[in-house]
């Protein structure tokens, strides 16, 4: 696994191995540094004399995103300054992509060499094989060819819009043919046999198709008002910025056979040769907030159903804080590593990779990091 390293004027240097690492610490060319910041608490009645006047804070500037969207910017931004100053980051890569939301044959895609040949549909697609699992919408096959389907069909009204569009094995594709889903369903006697075989029930798999169909496009469109913000901000840092589209990286991955995460996708966004010892861990990182300064619960009438405790920190930890937890005996033995909910009888909560796990005495708990507003996890390494 790759390490960070600072020299002696903590510039960062080229990560390396682990035990390259250890030979600069011991002949004095890197340093051991651990960035922190000073965070302040602000009360609402700090800095208020500072507040524009009214009259000048009822219009919105120009690329105003509302907050629940400017935080993904700003925490993109965040790792970047982040990681620049742990590594010699020279240049950063956007997947600039849009989900069509309206037609099917009209994707959004830069140059028209992405609009012909083998990056043709692959915006559309993309989309529907992570709407749909990657796998039959009908039947539940998966691990075979899927096409992709219209729900309510052509010739009886059915549109091109995302929203009538789902993915389907060859078998499926022709035995629905014309018909309308609940038919479909009640009559095919193909498959019924498919979901028999794939331990599913006609009657839960139509409900779930159902509901799918009817699912808003939140992500979708969260991605396409937030890209050119993210760019901005990208352009604004003064290292060269290149962007590419979804097909882009979906025929890069494709052509490499790499297999399909988030991590891997980013490291094959834009023009590249190739990507060596991809199959290695992952290190997956979520916003997860430094907690809030309300400490009454309320009741969705707006009436107090509980109060939180009023220390912040408990027999040295602190909730959000990253802790390994060795219990040696009872129902819960064994090793337990996560991020912690700190209780003010000592006995905590651990947010694991595979779920909680409630009432860890603090004895048994060892702190590996302080709560810094982030979720960290491990995810194993991918082997073919």
């Amino acid at each position: 696994m790759a390490v960070f390293v600072l020299d002696k004027g903590k510039q960062p240097l080229m990560p390396c191995r682990e035990k390259r690492a250890r030979l600069l610490l011991e002949r004095g060319r890197a340093v051991v540094h651990k960035q922190r910041r000073a965070f302040r608490r602000r009360r609402r009645s700090k800095n208020l004399r500072y507040r524009a006047p009214r009259f000048d804070n009822r219009t919105r500037k120009a690329g105003w995103l509302p907050p629940s969207l400017q935080h993904r910017v700003d925490t993109a931004m965040a790792w970047l300054e982040r990681l620049s100053k742990l590594a010699p980051i020279t240049a950063t890569s956007q997947e600039l992509v849009r989900f069509d939301t309206q037609q099917l044959d009209n994707p959004e895609i830069s140059g028209v060499e992405y609009q012909q040949g083998t990056l043709l549909g692959y915006e559309v697609r993309e989309h529907l094989l992570e709407k749909w699992g990657r796998e039959c919408a009908y039947c539940g096959t998966g691990d075979t060819p899927l096409e992709i389907e219209h729900v309510v069909p052509r010739s009886r009204g059915g549109s091109n819009r995302v929203s009538n569009l789902t993915l389907s094995c060859h078998d499926c594709n022709q035995a629905k043919d014309a018909l309308l889903l609940a038919d479909f369903f009640a009559t095919d006697k193909g498959l019924k046999k498919r979901l028999k075989a794939n331990g599913l029930s006609a009657s839960a798999r139509l409900e779930r198709v159902q509901h799918e169909l009817k699912h808003p496009l939140r992500d979708a469109s969260a991605v396409n008002a937030t890209r050119w913000a993210l760019l901005t901000a990208l352009k604004a840092t003064g290292l060269p910025v290149t962007v590419g589209t979804g097909g882009r990286t979906k025929y890069n991955r494709q052509r490499l056979d790499i297999p399909k995460t988030h991590a891997l996708d980013a490291a094959c966004v834009g023009v590249f040769g190739s990507l060596h010892t991809w199959a290695v861990p992952t290190l997956t990182i979520k916003a997860t907030g430094r907690g809030s300064y309300q400490r009454t619960r309320l009741t969705k009438h707006g009436f107090p159903r509980g109060v939180l405790m009023r220390q912040k920190q408990v027999h040295g930890f602190q909730t959000g804080d990253m802790v390994c937890a060795c219990v040696p005996t009872g129902k819960k033995a064994g090793t337990h590593t996560g991020r912690v909910a700190v209780r003010k009888t000592g006995s905590f909560n651990i947010q694991t990779e595979q779920g909680a796990v409630q009432g860890i005495s603090h004895q048994h708990c060892t702190l590996i990091q302080r709560g810094d507003g982030y979720g960290y996890h491990l995810t194993a390494s991918i082997n073919l």
